[in-house]
This record gives C-alpha cells, structure tokens and sequence, in this order.
C-alpha cells in the first residue's frame, strides 16, 4: 500500500480524467452529529449518549463505512475563530484520526477550512444583511443549505441539513478540483479552491 504524498499549497487542479467519475466523500465531522456526502447523497452520523474515547472510536468506524473504497475524501478543518467551543481537544482528535486511518488506507484527502468552503458556495466568508448588520453563523449555513439546493438539486431539510450540506459542499469542491465539476460554479466561488492545500496524488492508488 503506498500512502499518500505531502500535501503542497496552491496544487494546481487534476487534469480532467478519461475514464469514470472517481468516488469522492466529504466528512463535516462533529461530535454529536457529522454530516456525510457524495455525488447525489447525503447521510449522518449520530452519536447519542456515547462520550469520550468511545465516541471517538464510533464515529471514526462510521466515517470509514462511507469512505473505505473511496478515491478522495474532504475533511472540513477546524474554525479556529470559535475560541470558546466546547469540545476543541476531542474534535482535534477526531480530525486526526479519520485523518490517520485514511493516510493507513492509501486514500488521499484534504482539509478544507469554513471559509473556503463558504466562498464556494456562496462566493464570500461574511455577510451581512440589508441594513449592514453581520449574518450569523446559523444564518450563513442557511445560505450554504440554499445553493446546495440551487445548484446541485440537493434540497436538505431538518435538524442536520446544515451538517449534510456542508458535506456536499465540501465533496462537491474537490470534484471540481479533480475536473469533474457537478454543476458550473463562478469563479467568484471556485476561487476558493485555491486555498485549498490539495495532495500531490489526487486519487487513490490501488490497494
């Protein structure tokens, strides 16, 4: 099994490939609810009662039940600006770990941050309202739940459909990284992806 390279910054985007389209997974991960996508499906992963190592272990093994014969997974990475969120060792841990058992499965992946993934939906990080008054976080992945419906014909409803179209936000970007874009983005958007520090190998070797 040969594991993924270093990720370098600014990667330029795959050459559009000839043959089938890859699978790609993205993981909106969290410790009571994750949000999980790939072309044309969204699901979640619930936690319940379950707290510290156990929970861990739980969401990990449900990540990979979606991402084992993966070609391409996006993480969502971690909103530093959140200063006060509850949960920000356990949550680092959870990253690492999806991200380690990935890395031992050869498949490649990359950490997309909020923003980026909030300028590819919705062409900005902030916004504010009509009287110039700052959106709220809640609000902004309302907008991003919106375009997911507007643009991919993902319409997401009840207590997780924040979480599942980040998801497919996030699965959506690197499709169109690795030229095979769902649906035709403006550029105002997909500028976003070039923040994105994508892996030198864009798909997955053989395993």
């Amino acid at each position: 099994m040969t594991a993924p390279t270093l990720f370098e910054p600014e990667a330029p985007a795959a050459t559009p490939a000839a043959g089938p389209r890859p699978l790609v997974i993205g993981l909106d991960m969290a410790l009571g609810t994750s949000g999980i996508a790939g072309p044309g499906w969204t699901d979640t992963i619930r936690t319940g009662n379950l707290r510290g190592e156990q929970r861990l272990r739980f969401i990990t093994d449900a990540a990979a039940s979606f991402y084992r014969l993966a070609d391409f997974v996006v993480i969502e990475g971690a909103a530093f600006s959140h200063a006060k969120q509850i949960g920000h060792d356990e949550m680092s841990g959870l990253r690492w770990m999806i991200r380690c058992d990935l890395w031992s499965r050869g498949i490649p992946f990359a950490v997309v941050t909020p923003d980026s993934r909030t300028i590819y939906a919705t062409g900005k990080a902030r916004w504010k309202d009509e009287q110039g008054r700052k959106l709220t976080p809640k609000q902004v992945k309302g907008m991003v739940r919106d375009e997911t419906a507007a643009r991919y014909g993902i319409s997401l409803t009840g207590t997780t459909r924040y979480d599942e179209a980040d998801a497919y936000v996030l699965m959506a970007m690197a499709m169109d990284w690795l030229g095979h874009p769902l649906a035709e983005v403006p550029k105002t958007h997909s500028r976003a992806l070039k923040g994105v520090p994508w892996p030198t190998t864009p798909v997955a070797v053989a395993r």
